[in-house]
């Protein structure tokens, strides 16, 4: 049984895809289907789809744009939502390798009106490299990690249905690792497509717009864990003004149900 879409949002990066599938594969729970939401038109990709997704335990359904068109993310993301099967989404990014009991923790911590906001480890350059070249999901153990030259290691450690004694200070949502019912995303008409820029209209704008209409929100850290291989930023200052200027005024307007998302207003 489905419980669960793992959205992937994609570009340009075949190599991090075949990590991510690799991880998805060795999950402690299948009952999910992934969804490689790509925001290009690579015929790379397609081949690789069609000659190796029988090799998975779980279905791998593919989106993709006629052609490439600068960033329209949010454009696939709303793509996949339509394409999606289950009740419940979950959103990585295609530099984000999920640990082994990552579907797990989202299915066992699913809760209506509520949405669940994963961390994720940053791997350092010369783990990423060695992870890269070797192909070898081993480096990810949280020996290792601690090691290496990587941050934010003590989102590494797994606690499962445990929780931590301390108070876990309310963070924002982050676009590569969270989750939440469907219904809750099309109540919103789903992500806005005015932004096209990357950061902000991915997660900031999707967190404050379901924040308006009533949903809570679950921290999942050490719960839900994704390794974040390390890479240049891909995005600039300007662009994230730009972005922060939009939401300013969607914010002003509060118009929390976007007028071009899921559906055309």
């Amino acid at each position: 049984m489905i419980k669960i879409s793992i959205i992937i949002s994609y570009y340009k990066a075949l190599e991090n895809l075949k990590l991510i599938l690799a991880a998805l594969n060795n999950q402690s729970s299948f009952e999910f289907e992934a969804i490689v939401s790509e925001d290009d038109y690579n015929e790379e990709t397609i081949r690789f789809l069609d000659l190796n997704r029988r090799k998975y335990s779980f279905n791998i359904l593919h989106v993709n744009q006629e052609l490439d068109d600068g960033f329209r993310k949010n454009q696939m993301l709303n793509k996949s939502i339509k394409k999606s099967t289950a009740d419940t989404l979950v959103f990585i990014d295609g530099d984000c390798i999920p640990h082994k009991h990552f579907v797990k923790a989202y299915i066992n911590n699913i809760e209506e009106g509520v949405m669940l906001k994963g961390r994720r480890v940053m791997l350092g350059e010369k783990i990423t490299n060695k992870i890269t070249n070797t192909k070898s999901l081993k480096l990810l153990s949280g020996i290792k990690i601690l090691f290496s030259d990587s941050s934010k290691k003590k989102e590494t450690i797994y606690l499962g249905n445990k929780s931590l004694a301390i108070t876990i200070k309310a963070k924002g949502l982050l676009g590569c690792n969270w989750g939440i019912q469907k219904k809750h995303l099309i109540d919103v008409n789903g992500f806005d497509e005015d932004y096209i820029r990357a950061a902000v209209g991915e997660d900031t704008d999707i967190e404050w717009r379901l924040k308006r209409s009533g949903i809570g929100s679950k921290s999942m850290k050490n719960k839900a864990i994704v390794y974040h291989l390390h890479h240049e930023r891909g995005y600039s200052e300007e662009g994230v003004e730009i972005n922060n200027e939009l939401l300013k005024k969607k914010l002003k307007a509060d118009n929390y149900f976007c007028l071009n998302g899921l559906e055309k207003q």
